[in-house]
C-alpha cells in the first residue's frame, strides 16, 4: 500500500501514482499484488486536515489487483481507510475478527459497476481528538465527531468553549492545530479585510456545539444551518444517528466520558517548550 504525505504535489502524486500502476501492469510489481493507493488526511490548510470537514476527511483512493479488480471504473460508495483493514484480511481468505467495526469492501472491489455500488454505503462518520498541543492553557484537544450523508453534514464539537486551531501566539507557533503555508498567512495577515473576515473566523475561531451544512447547496460547508427551523428535522434525525452509532462503539464521548483522551502523554515531534503563552490572543 502506498500512502503519499500531504506536502507532496498533486501532479507529482498523480505522476507516481500512474507510474506505481504502471508497474503494476508490466510486471515490475507481481500481479499477484494488490496495489492500494491513498493518501493519510486532507489538504493541509485552515478548516481542512485534523478536522472533519470534507477537505479534512476526503483523501484519494485507488485500487488495482490484476484481474480480480475490474479496472476503468469509478465508484461513488463512501469508503473509510479503517475499512482497509478487513478487507486486506477478506483479500488473503481469512475473516475479520469480531472486534473490528470496519466493514470490507471486497465485494465493491471485484464487482464490474461505477457509481454507486453498495446502497448500505451512503453514510460516514469521522472523528476527532487530539492533533497537537495548541489549546492555550492545557495539552487538551478539540474533540469533533461527524456523519455525512450525500446531502448533509452533521458536526458534533463536544468541548465548543476550546480553540479548534489553536490561539495566535504571535509567534511562530500561532494557530498551531493549522500547519504553516502560504494559506494560513495569508488568511491571519488580512483577517480584517471584509473579504477574508468571515473565512478566517471559520477556520481560526470557536465553532458552536452543533453544525450542519446543505452539501447540496453549500458543497464547501461554510453555512451553519443548524438554527435554521426549516432544517430541524433532518437535524434531529442526523444527530440521533450519529448519537446511537457511537454508543454502538462504546465512543467514550457518547458515553458521558472522554476526558481521558486529553489526559494521554504527547509524544509529537513538534516543540512544545513555553508554549503556553498567558499573553496570547485567543480567536473568538
Amino acid at each position: 500500500m502506498f500512502a503519499f504525505p500531504q506536502g507532496f504535489p498533486i501532479r507529482r502524486r498523480s505522476a507516481a501514482t500512474c507510474s506505481i500502476m504502471r508497474s503494476k501492469s508490466n510486471g515490475s510489481i507481481p500481479n499477484w499484488d494488490a496495489c492500494v493507493v491513498t493518501g493519510d488526511n486532507g489538504l493541509p490548510f485552515p478548516r481542512a486536515k485534523a478536522n472533519v470537514y470534507g477537505n479534512g476527511t476526503h483523501v484519494p483512493l485507488a485500487v488495482r489487483w490484476g484481474a480480480k479488480v475490474p479496472a476503468g471504473r469509478t465508484v461513488d460508495d463512501f469508503i473509510s481507510l479503517p475499512d482497509l483493514a478487513p478487507t486486506f484480511l477478506q483479500a488473503a481468505g481469512l475473516q475479520p475478527t469480531s472486534a473490528m467495526t470496519a466493514r470490507s469492501f471486497l465485494d465493491i472491489l471485484k464487482s464490474k459497476r461505477s457509481g454507486r455500488v453498495d446502497p448500505r454505503r451512503e453514510r460516514i462518520f469521522a472523528g476527532r481528538e487530539r492533533h497537537t498541543i495548541a489549546q492555550p492553557d492545557s495539552a487538551a484537544g478539540y474533540p469533533m465527531r461527524s456523519i455525512r450523508t450525500r446531502d448533509f453534514l452533521y458536526v458534533r464539537n463536544y468541548r465548543p468553549e476550546r480553540f479548534p486551531a489553536g490561539v495566535d501566539t504571535k509567534k511562530a507557533n500561532a494557530y498551531r492545530d493549522i500547519d504553516p503555508g502560504p494559506a494560513k498567512t495569508f488568511m491571519m495577515d488580512h483577517r480584517a479585510d471584509p473579504v477574508v473576515a468571515n473565512l478566517f473566523e471559520l477556520g481560526f475561531g470557536k465553532r458552536p456545539a452543533e453544525e450542519l451544512y446543505d452539501l447540496r447547496t453549500d458543497p464547501a460547508e461554510q453555512k451553519n444551518l443548524v438554527s435554521d427551523p426549516a432544517r430541524a428535522a433532518i437535524r434531529t434525525k442526523l444527530a440521533a444517528a450519529l448519537e446511537a452509532q457511537l454508543k454502538a462503539w462504546k465512543d467514550p464521548r457518547a458515553m458521558g466520558a472522554g476526558d481521558e483522551f486529553d489526559e494521554y502523554p504527547y509524544y509529537g515531534s513538534r516543540d512544545v517548550t513555553n508554549f503556553f503563552d498567558k499573553s496570547a490572543t485567543p480567536a473568538k
